[in-house]
C-alpha cells in the first residue's frame, strides 16, 4: 500500500496505476465534473479517480492531498497531451514549479538540488500542501486552505499549453477567486460574528496574492475578462457555492447570487443548478468525515479551541510576558482599562503595537507575528489581563 509519507511514494502510485492507455475525459467539463466528485476542488478528497482503487488507510488529510494534487496534475497531463507517459509529466511538473517559485525563493533551490525528478516533485507536493499546515489549519480544517490547491492544476494546463508561465497568472486567479468568496459571505442571509474570522482564514490560503481590501466591490465591478476557460470559471461559482453552504442550505438570497456570478461568467444556468446540487450531496454525505462541517459553527469550534493553545503558551511565558509588560507602564494602564470598560481604536491600536513588540522578543511567542497570526493577537490580549491579576491590582491602585 502506498504511504504518501515515506520516500518513494511517487513512483510506487505510478506502478500501482499503470496503465496501457491515459485516462480519457470526453471534454474539460467531463474532467472538471469527475475531478469534483474526487472532492479535491474543495480541498477534501473522499476518493480517487484512478484505473485502480486506492484504500486510503489511516492516511491523514495531508497524505489525502499529497496524492490528490499528484493525480489531479498527472490527468490534466494526460487530457492535454494524450499521453500517459509518466517520466515526461514528473518532468513536466518539476520545471513548471521551478517557473512558478518566486525568484530568491531559496528554499525550493535547496530543495531540488541533486535528486531524481521523482524525488524534487516528491518535496515539492510536500510543500505544496503543507503551505499551511500551522497552528491555524490544523485546528480549523483542509476544506478552506486546501481548496486553492486546485490553482496549481490550472496553472499547469496553462504551462502544457504554452511551455512557460509565471506567478501572474496565479497571483490574478487567487484575487478573482477571494474577491468572490468575500462577496459571497457578506451576502450570506445569517451571517454570525466569526464569519470575518472565516473569510481571513480563507484569504490567508493565497500563496501569490496580496488580499486588498475593497468596500464597494460588487459582481458587477469585478473584473472577469482575465478568465479565459470554463475550468477556471466553474472552479469560482463551486467555491463561492462552497462558501454560501457553510450553513448548510442556501437561502433565496443566496442562490440569486449564485445565478448572477454564472451569467457574469457565461455559465449556464443548468451547470449552476447541479452545482448546488452537488455541494448538498457532497456536504450530507461526508459531513461527518469533514473538520469544516462537524460542528454548528465550525469557526467559532476553531476560535474555541484555538483559545485553550494560547493560554498554554501565556502560562509557558508567564514571566517572561510579566517582565515585558511591567516596563511599559502605558501597556499596563491599558490592559487593566480594557478589564473593566471597552477601549476605543486608538488604544486598542497601541495595545496590539506593544503586545507584537513583545512578542518579537519572546522566540515561542513568534506565532502571533505569522501571516493569519493576528487573528489570535485578541485572544491572546484578553487572557493577558486574567494570568497577570496582581500586576494589574497594583497598577489599577497607582
Amino acid at each position: 500500500m502506498i504511504n504518501p509519507s515515506v520516500y518513494g511514494w511517487i513512483d510506487k502510485f505510478f506502478i500501482e496505476q499503470k496503465s496501457s492507455n491515459p485516462l480519457a475525459y470526453a471534454d474539460s467539463t467531463d474532467f472538471y465534473i469527475k475531478t469534483r466528485a474526487t472532492g479535491f476542488i474543495f480541498g477534501h478528497n473522499i476518493h480517487f479517480d484512478v484505473t485502480n482503487p486506492i484504500e486510503f488507510g489511516d492516511w491523514t488529510a495531508v497524505e489525502k492531498s499529497k496524492i490528490g494534487l499528484l493525480n489531479t496534475l498527472y490527468k490534466m497531463y494526460c487530457f492535454k497531451q494524450k499521453s500517459n507517459d509518466t517520466t515526461d509529466f514528473i518532468e513536466k511538473a518539476v520545471e513548471f514549479y521551478k517557473q512558478i517559485t518566486p525568484e530568491g525563493f531559496n528554499p525550493l533551490k535547496k530543495m531540488l538540488a541533486g535528486s531524481s525528478n521523482s524525488s524534487k516533485l516528491e518535496k515539492i507536493i510536500h510543500e505544496r500542501v503543507q503551505t499551511n499546515e500551522d497552528m491555524f489549519s490544523k485546528s480549523f480544517s483542509h476544506v478552506v486552505t486546501n481548496a486553492l490547491l486546485f490553482t496549481d492544476v490550472l496553472a499547469f494546463k496553462k504551462y502544457l499549453n504554452k511551455e512557460h508561465i509565471t506567478t501572474k497568472y496565479i497571483s490574478k486567479l487567487e484575487e478573482i477567486i477571494t474577491s468572490v468568496v468575500s462577496l459571497s459571505l457578506k451576502i450570506k442571509t445569517n451571517k454570525t460574528k466569526h464569519d470575518e474570522l472565516l473569510q481571513k482564514l480563507f484569504e490567508s490560503s493565497v500563496r501569490y496574492n496580496k488580499v486588498l481590501s475593497d468596500s464597494n466591490l460588487t459582481l458587477d465591478t469585478l473584473d472577469f475578462s482575465f478568465l479565459k476557460n470554463d475550468l477556471e470559471k466553474y472552479y469560482i461559482i463551486d467555491l463561492a457555492g462552497i462558501s454560501l453552504w457553510s450553513d448548510e442550505k442556501v437561502e433565496n438570497e443566496e442562490r440569486y447570487f449564485l445565478y448572477t456570478l454564472g451569467r457574469r461568467l457565461d455559465i449556464s444556468d443548468d451547470f449552476i443548478l447541479k452545482s448546488i446540487d452537488f455541494i448538498n450531496y457532497f456536504i450530507v454525505n461526508h459531513k461527518a468525515e469533514i473538520p469544516y462541517f462537524k460542528h454548528a459553527n465550525p469557526v467559532k469550534h476553531f476560535y474555541d479551541h484555538t483559545t485553550d493553545g494560547v493560554i498554554v503558551l501565556i502560562n509557558r511565558n508567564k514571566k517572561r510576558l510579566l517582565k515585558e509588560i511591567s516596563e511599559s507602564k502605558e501597556l499596563m494602564q491599558l490592559l487593566a482599562k480594557s478589564t473593566v470598560k471597552d477601549l476605543d481604536k486608538e488604544e486598542k491600536k497601541k495595545i496590539k503595537n506593544q503586545i507584537l513588540d513583545i512578542c518579537k522578543t519572546i522566540p515561542s511567542l513568534t506565532i502571533f507575528l505569522l501571516p493569519g497570526g493576528s487573528l489570535l493577537l485578541p485572544i491572546l490580549i484578553k487572557f493577558i489581563p486574567k494570568m497577570l491579576p496582581s500586576a494589574f491590582n497594583e497598577n489599577i491602585e497607582d
